[in-house]
C-alpha cells in the first residue's frame, strides 16, 4: 500500500502533467530545452547565392559581377560598429532603411540588396542580416584560389568561419548617428577606423585586401576602375600592385581631363587606387603588413578569413546554445 504522503505527492505532480503522460522518477539531471524556431539550411542558402553570382555574371557578359558588390555589402553592414558605445554592426540589416540606405558610402548597394531578394524569397527563414553578411562570405569563398583551404584547381578563396543568428530591425532608428565607415578620399591611419572597430594593424590591412575584388563606378562613388586586372578573383594581387606599381594622381580619362574625385592610377591608366588605399604603403607599420601579404598569399588568406569573420560578428549577440533551465 502507498502511504498518505506518497499519494499526496503523486497527486501534486499529476496536476502539472499531461493526462496521458507517464511519469518516471530519476535522480539523474534532466535538461529541458526551449523549442527553437526553424533554422535556414545554410548550405542551401550559400548555393543559391553562388548560383546568383554566376547567373548574373553570365547575363552581364562584360567581365564584371556581383562578387565585389556582395563583399562591400557585408563589409558596410558590419563596419559601422563602434566598440565605444556598441552601436552599429551587422545585426538588424539596417541598411534597408534610412539613414544607412542614403549614406554616400553605401551608394550602389541597393543593387546587391535587390539581387538578394530572390534568395530571401527562396529561403524565408534566413534573416536579412544573416543573408547580407553570408553573401559576402560566399563571394570570397567562390572567388580566387589558394592551397591553404581549397584545391588550386577549384578556383575558390579561403573558408570564412560563419554562424547564423543575426536578427532584423524594423527600422533605421537604431542606426549610428554618423556613418563611421572609412572615407575613400582620406589617406590617413585614423580614417581606417580600426581602433573604433577594435582591429589591430594586421587585421585592418587584411580586411582592406578585399579591394582585390570589384571596381569603382563613376555613377555610384564617383571613382572609376578596378584595383586589379582580375576583379573577380580573390588573391593577394592588390598588395603586390600596391608595392610594385608606380601610382600617380589620375589626370585624364578617355582622352579628357579627369573631373572626378582624387584617385591614383597605374602606369597603364587601367587600374586605380583610392587615397585610403595609398595610406597602406605610406604608413610604415601598415606597409610592413602589405609587403608580407604581397609575398605570402597564404598568410593573407589566413588573416583575412579570421578578420572578416570577426568583422561580420561585431555588435551581434548570438542566441545561447545552453538550455534555458535545468533540474538538478
Amino acid at each position: 500500500m502507498f502511504s498518505a504522503n506518497t499519494m499526496n505527492a503523486a497527486l501534486r505532480i499529476s496536476r502539472y502533467a499531461a493526462p496521458t503522460a507517464v511519469l518516471a522518477f530519476s535522480l539523474s539531471p534532466v535538461t529541458v530545452e526551449a523549442k527553437e524556431s526553424a533554422k535556414p539550411d545554410v548550405s542551401a542558402v550559400k548555393k543559391s547565392i553562388a548560383d546568383l553570382i554566376e547567373d548574373d555574371a553570365e547575363r552581364r557578359g562584360d567581365g564584371t559581377s556581383l562578387t565585389g558588390t556582395f563583399v562591400r555589402l557585408a563589409w558596410h553592414c558590419a563596419g559601422t560598429y563602434s566598440k565605444v558605445d556598441g552601436s552599429g554592426g551587422s545585426n538588424g540589416a539596417r541598411m534597408r532603411f534610412d539613414p544607412e540606405a542614403s549614406w554616400g558610402a553605401n551608394a550602389g548597394l541597393g543593387i546587391a540588396r535587390n539581387a538578394l531578394e530572390a534568395v530571401k524569397e527562396k529561403h524565408p527563414d534566413i534573416s536579412y542580416a544573416d543573408l547580407y553578411t553570408l553573401a559576402g562570405v560566399v563571394a570570397v569563398e567562390e572567388a580566387g584560389c589558394s592551397t591553404l583551404n581549397s584545391c588550386p584547381a577549384c578556383g575558390r578563396g579561403p573558408k570564412i568561419p560563419f554562424r547564423i543568428g543575426r536578427e532584423d530591425a524594423d527600422s533605421g532608428e537604431t542606426s549610428p548617428k554618423e556613418c563611421g565607415l572609412p572615407d575613400a578620399d582620406k589617406g590617413s591611419r585614423k580614417n581606417t577606423n580600426s581602433a573604433r572597430m577594435g582591429f589591430n594593424d594586421r587585421e585592418i590591412v587584411a580586411l582592406l585586401g578585399a579591394h582585390a575584388l570589384g571596381r569603382c563606378h563613376t555613377d555610384r562613388s564617383g571613382y572609376w576602375g578596378p584595383w586589379t586586372f582580375a576583379e573577380n578573383t580573390f588573391s593577394n594581387e592588390y598588395f603586390r600592385l600596391l608595392v610594385e606599381e608606380r601610382w600617380s594622381p589620375k589626370m585624364s580619362h578617355n582622352g579628357k581631363p579627369w573631373d572626378g574625385p582624387d584617385q591614383f592610377e597605374d602606369s597603364t591608366g587601367k587600374l586605380m587606387m583610392l587615397p585610403s588605399d595609398m595610406v597602406l604603403v605610406q604608413d610604415p607599420a601598415f606597409r610592413k603588413v602589405v609587403e608580407l601579404y604581397a609575398k605570402d598569399e597564404n598568410a593573407f588568406f589566413r588573416d583575412f578569413a579570421s578578420a572578416f569573420s570577426k568583422l561580420l560578428e561585431l555588435g551581434v549577440t548570438f542566441p545561447s546554445t545552453k538550455p534555458w533551465y535545468q533540474f538538478w
